[in-house]
Parts: structure tokens; sequence; C-alpha cells
């Protein structure tokens, strides 16, 4: 059995199939706790216990291994925040989901921030590649929020005028601006806050459609 390898095009035996996934994963974690920048391809080499060969045989380079890393770290987080927001129609429901996040984060403390933000940080600048990528990610993460207010406004909960859009996006910098006000605090606090006015503010406009 065989799968594509997206990096290079080339046709995958499932051994080298397990061998690029063993290397993508070592160098995910590596890059989020040390950054993009601070990990080399020898480190990922040790961690993934894989030769160096047959890293450059998956990947031409690091530029290559990063965007892997993108599309291994969107596609763990966004398939999280599916089962998180799928079926999310009330308010309470989206409490709930700020609360996990905020609890996921306090057991590091603030620390590394979000998966997705830190590399947009990192390599938005230098790889367009990348960085579309990346875009692609938090729309489709933002596109979660948004269908979430989306059943709020169809069950009433929220008035036909409610900027649904916008909402979303406001939610999404709320989140993300959280994460690095609490990376750099090493406290969750200014997290729980942002997200906070973000869903204040949401239940204002749930008071106003209620009258």
């Amino acid at each position: 059995m065989t799968t594509a390898d997206a990096s290079n095009g080339r046709r995958l035996t499932a051994r080298g199939a397990k061998t690029r996934a063993r290397i993508v994963t070592a160098a995910a974690d590596l890059m989020y706790v040390q950054g993009v920048g601070a990990t080399t391809l020898d480190e990922v080499v040790a961690a993934s216990g894989v030769s160096k060969s047959q890293l450059y045989h998956h990947f031409s380079g690091k530029d290559a291994l990063v965007r892997a890393v993108v599309d291994h770290v969107g596609e763990r987080v966004i398939e999280r925040e599916r089962g998180a927001l799928g079926h999310v129609s009330t308010i309470a429901g989206l409490r709930r989901w700020r609360d996990a996040l905020v609890q996921s984060n306090a057991l590091r403390h603030g620390a590394y921030g979000c998966a997705l933000g830190t590399l947009a940080t990192e390599v938005s600048d230098h790889d367009d590649a990348a960085r579309l990528a990346l875009s692609r990610l938090f729309t489709e993460w933002q596109s979660l929020l948004a269908d979430v207010l989306r059943r709020l406004r169809d069950r009433g909960v929220l008035p036909p005028e409610a900027p649904i859009d916008q909402l979303a996006i406001g939610l999404m910098g709320a989140l993300q601006g959280g994460y690095m006000l609490a990376q750099t605090a090493r406290d969750v606090t200014p997290m729980a806050t942002s997200i906070d006015m973000a869903l204040t503010h949401i239940e204002s406009l749930s008071a106003s459609a209620a009258k």
C-alpha cells in the first residue's frame, strides 16, 4: 500500500509514511517548545530516530519540513476545534469551549502559546507558502466560530442583524491575543479575560435579541 508525500509528490510505502510522520511529529514537538528558528535538522534527526539521509529523502530542507509541520499542527488543531465547536448552539456551550482552552493552557502556565499562533509569528514574514497555509487554517477555525454564532442567530439567541463574521473575527482575535498575553505573563488570567470580554459582548447582543 502506498500514500502520497505532499512535500515532493512521491508515492510512499506504509513504512515510508510512518518514517515521514515520525519526522514531522518530532519536528512539531521541538518547534513548539524551542521555536522554529532554534530547532535544527540535527535535533529533529535525533528526536525522531531517523538518519539524516532519511530526513532528506522526505524533505528537501528545513523550509519543506516547516511546511509539513504547519499542515500537521493545523490538522490536529482544526480536528480538535471541530470536535469542540461542531455542536455548540448556546452561549453556555461557548463558555464551556472557553473553559476547556483556558484550563488546557493553564496546565503549562500559558507557556508556548497557541500552536498555530506560534508558527504564524515565526514563519509568516519569511515563507509565503507557510503563511498562506496558516491563513487558510485560521480562516477555517474562524469559520467554525462563525457557524456557532449562526446557530445562535438561527435559534433566536442573537438578533437577525448580528454581524456574524465580524463577531467571529473578534472572538478569534481575543483568543489569539489572550494566548500571547498568557505566554508572556506565564499566567492564563489575561487569556481568560480576553475571551470573556468577547463573549460578554456577544451575550449583550443576546440580551437585546430577547427584548
